[in-house]
Formats: structure tokens, C-alpha cells, sequence
């Protein structure tokens, strides 16, 4: 059986409807395609639906693609029926690795081998994952950002027994969603995006632990500083323009024996997760949180994503007119 056209599939199956799986659900509506998704908690189908509530007006100011309908979304609970007629599969089931075997070694029986199954996993490698699948060819690593509705990268990764063939299509495939891919060569634990922000994460527990910084000067420190630059470009591009019109090689040449060298305390192991650590962590993040509740956070979250992405855009358009 022939695979699928990577930029004509039309039904998709969501297999685990929370958070992640909910989000894809979202983005796969909002890309126009017809969805199946599958949960079996008793009240999964109405969480999906409130996350739709929350997740469609995003989607409708960001910009819905052609045929794009939450009349298009059928619920079940049954795994067999979600995976009938689907030409993609995207498993976000919770993240424990057992769990996930299984659910791949039940969706190996179910699904045509032709049919490309992809895993929201935000830390297992697929070689782990598809090790009880007779098809593991056709298994890939399809890891969004959360939400998944309003970020556009997803990593693509395979593991030990993926068909190289098979990136290519899932590459092709986000692509016609509507994601920004990054597809990886190398299977790495946590993956890209983790591994960078649990660094970052790392850091920040240090200098709380040592009473260096505080949850507010470290938040501050990225979302007024920091995170206003990553949104416009990554550190490479950053440390390029930081010594003036010489570039990234006189900017390494001026602070890589000084600073990119000093020892980081992220060298050391991680300070002990103690209930006082805990406590501390929570009590200084409340001065962050500042009594908002988590729907206002995440309206907040949204608007400020929205600005930055429409305000990108709105830059590359008008770069792109002064270089013609």
C-alpha cells in the first residue's frame, strides 16, 4: 500500500487528548483537516472541547487555513475506531515509557504499515518507544512546543529503526500543517528544545538554592531582557552582532576565553530537590504570579505570542520589500 501524500492527507488521528494532545487537535482543525481524537478519561472529551473554547479564538486571529472547522473534530474513546480511516497518526499519550510502548505495540497492530505514526514525546527517544513495533520504520518523533496550537516548531526525529524516507514525510507534512520544522539527524534524550531550556532551568535552581537570585529577578531577567531578544533571533545571530561590524568571530574571539569559558555551576549536580527548596521556589513565585489565575495567564500568554509572531511577520515583509 502506497503512503500517503504528505500535503494531501485529510484525516488525522489524536491519539490522547490533554494538554499537547489537545493543542494538536487544535492545530490540525485549524490546518483544515478532518480529526478523530481519543481519550479515555471519563471527562476527556468535554476537557478537549473547553481547550477548543480557549485554543479557536488564537487560532482564528493568527489565520485559519481553507476548510478549517471545529464541526470537523469527532471524540472516542476507542482506539480502534480513532485510527480507521486516519492517513496520519500523532500519539500524545502521557509521558511514562511504558505507557507509550504499549500504546505503539496496540497502534502497530491497528494501523497500515503505510500509515506514519507520530509521538508528542517530550523526552523518550523513539528507539525506545517503537522497540516492541513489527513496523518500526514508519515511527518518528513529531515533539511540538507548548501550546502546540500557537507555537509553530515541532521537532522531527526518528529512532534506530525509522525509515529515513519517513522524516522526509513527516517534514513535508508539518510543513503543509503549518509548523516550523526542525528535523534532527541525531536522536538526543529531551531533544532540542529541552535541552536547552532545562540548562537554562538548571541555572536559575542553582542561583535560587545558593540565595544568588530570586523567581522574580530570574523571570525578570528573561521576559525584559533576554527573551525580548531570542524573539527576535537566536544567541548565534545575537553574539554576531555584539561586536559591531566585526561579527561572531570577534565577538567569540573577545568573550570565549572570558565568559563562553567560565565555569558554569550547572557543572555541578543539581542542588537537592528538598521540601525547603520547594517551598522557597513557590513562596518567592507567588510575587511572580501576582494572584492571576491560570486562565488569565494564558490569555496573557496568548496576546503577548500573537503581538510577537504578527509583529515578525510584519518585519520580514518589510525587509523583504527593501532588499527588492
Amino acid at each position: 500500500m502506497m503512503r500517503p501524500d504528505p500535503t494531501n492527507v485529510r484525516h488525522v488521528a489524536c491519539i490522547g487528548a490533554g494538554t499537547i494532545g489537545g493543542g494538536m487537535v487544535a492545530q490540525f482543525l485549524a490546518s483544515g483537516y478532518d480529526v478523530i481524537a481519543q481519550g479515555p478519561g471519563k471527562d476527556a472529551a468535554d476537557s478537549l472541547e473547553r481547550l477548543l473554547d480557549q485554543a479557536w479564538p488564537v487560532l482564528e486571529r493568527i489565520g485559519l487555513k481553507p476548510g478549517a472547522s471545529r464541526d470537523r473534530l469527532r471524540f472516542t474513546k476507542d482506539i480502534e475506531e480513532a485510527v480507521s480511516d486516519a492517513e496520519f497518526v500523532q500519539e500524545s499519550v502521557p509521558e511514562n515509557i511504558d505507557l507509550k510502548i504499549s500504546v505503539y505495540e496496540k497502534l502497530d497492530q491497528l494501523v497500515p504499515p503505510s500509515i506514519i505514526i507520530g509521538s508528542s514525546t517530550s523526552s523518550f527517544p523513539m528507539t525506545e518507544i517503537q522497540k516492541r513495533c513489527q513496523y518500526p520504520g514508519r515511527t518518528v518523533v513529531a515533539h511540538p512546543v507548548n501550546p502546540p496550537y500557537l507555537i509553530p516548531l515541532i521537532e522531527i526525529v526518528g529512532g534506530e529503526k525509522t525509515d529515513p524516507s519517513v522524516l522526509d514525510w513527516a517534514a513535508e507534512f508539518f510543513d503543509a500543517v503549518g509548523k516550523r520544522v526542525l528535523r534532527m539527524e541525531k536522536e538526543i534524550y529531551g531533544f532540542m528544545i529541552n535541552r536547552l531550556q532545562i540548562a537554562l532551568f538548571r541555572e536559575a535552581l542553582h542561583m535560587i538554592s545558593a540565595g544568588e537570585a530570586t523567581v522574580s529577578q530570574i523571570d525578570d531577567c528573561l521576559t525584559h531582557a533576554l527573551g525580548l531578544r531570542w524573539a527576535c533571533m537566536g544567541p548565534f545571530a545575537t553574539f554576531h552582532l555584539a561586536a559591531g561590524d566585526r561579527g561572531l568571530g570577534a565577538s567569540m574571539d573577545v568573550h570565549g576565553d572570558v565568559e563562553w569559558r567560565a565555569p558554569l555551576v550547572t557543572e555541578r549536580p543539581l542542588p537537592d530537590w528538598t521540601p525547603e527548596l520547594r517551598a522557597l521556589i513557590l513562596g518567592q513565585a507567588e510575587e511572580v504570579i501576582g494572584g492571576r489565575t491560570i486562565p488569565q495567564m494564558i490569555e496573557e500568554r496568548n496576546e503577548t505570542i500573537i503581538g510577537l509572531l504578527k509583529l515578525r511577520e510584519t518585519s520580514r515583509i518589510n525587509a523583504s520589500k527593501n532588499v527588492a
